[in-house]
């Protein structure tokens, strides 16, 4: 089965992947039955299907596999993940307004997602009896399900949509979890060429959740959703300055501090390492996690560091100061002299 449809259930602005040329999906399709008691039921049957990308008439490249047709570009395919599935329209059934279009379609739902999350696309494709497959439908496109913001900035929830014909009679809906969000942040004028993306003008804690954007071109229905992260990476601070000098029967706390981090979960961890093997790259000893601090002379230009971790950092945190343990005559006739160990 070969079926054709428009370059709509591809993605734009990225980079061509030209050695490539198709795209395997997980076809879930549908058997409807009616069982020995004469109730209605539904089997989930895993095929082989493929998206390929070329031009009409193309014979498939696979021809033991369902294919569909695109005639759009192909972008990024490593990296994508393909799913097709059956769309039921729940009895609703209506002409579908382009060239061609029939009473009566069967229609189904092409997903896209890029491997390391950076966006989703789901896609409709109308296939109406006895001709092919023709063209997509209602693709809805978002730039990134999961969304990392610090707290009190502005953040753009991407959600777009695109339809094959003009002036469709269009609802867009934005809910959150715990309830439904009112659109003020959806800009009308964008809203008008198909952007829905939704902007939270202030982030706060309570600004985290899963966000949903739903679509609506009857007789089909999409949603998709938005994970906003709130994340403030800690300011973290010593109470020394880059060289702390002490008496040898001196004591002095040295006092970390991680603050106005979020999420609540922070790691601090001392390390003690030699000056000079610190700048090496390799064959450096590695630096000793330290508990408690007892200085004493042998610890003299020994680097100190404290080390913080947070979910909002790409790398640790990193504060140090140098040891300088000092000691002096207490009478020039002293020979003997004892160290705090």
């Amino acid at each position: 089965m070969l079926a054709d449809c428009t370059d709509q259930c591809g993605l734009v602005g990225v980079l061509c992947v030209r050695e490539m040329s198709e795209l395997p999906c997980q076809f879930t399709d549908e058997h409807v039955f009616l069982n020995n008691e004469g109730h209605t039921e539904t089997q989930h049957i895993h095929r082989e299907a493929m998206l390929q990308f070329g031009q009409k008439g193309d014979a498939p490249i696979n021809p033991h596999a369902i294919t569909f047709l695109v005639t759009g570009k192909k972008e990024m395919l490593k990296e994508l993940e393909c799913e097709l599935r059956r769309y039921s329209t729940e009895g609703i059934h209506v002409r579908w307004p382009v060239q061609g279009a029939q009473e009566y379609n069967h229609w189904f739902s092409c997903t896209l997602k890029h491997s390391k999350g950076r966006f989703t696309v789901i896609g409709f494709l109308r296939h109406h009896c006895p001709a092919p497959l023709r063209t997509a439908g209602l693709p809805q496109s978002l730039a990134t399900p999961s969304v990392k913001a610090g707290l009190g900035s502005q953040q753009k929830l991407h959600c777009q949509f695109a339809v094959d014909h003009k002036g469709p009679s269009f609802t867009v809906e934005w809910h959150r979890r715990s309830g439904q969000t009112q659109g003020t942040g959806v800009g009308l004028k964008s809203l008008a060429g198909g952007d829905a993306s939704y902007t939270v003008p202030f982030t706060k804690m309570t600004s985290e959740g899963t966000y949903i954007c739903s679509v609506s071109v009857i007789p089909l229905f999409a949603n998709l959703d938005i994970n906003l992260h709130i994340e403030e990476p800690p300011r973290v601070s010593v109470n020394v300055g880059p060289i702390l000098s002490l008496q040898v029967d001196e004591d002095k706390k040295v006092v970390c501090d991680a603050e106005n981090y979020y999420p609540l979960d922070v790691e601090i961890v001392w390390y003690e390492q030699d000056p000079a093997a610190s700048g090496q790259r390799v064959g450096a000893p590695l630096p000793k996690v330290l508990q408690n601090v007892l200085a004493s002379l042998k610890d003299s230009g020994r680097q100190f560091t404290c080390s913080v971790s947070h979910q909002s950092l790409r790398v640790p945190i990193k504060k140090s100061f140098i040891l300088n343990v000092e000691f002096e005559f207490l009478n020039p006739f002293i020979t003997k002299l004892d160290f705090i160990n």
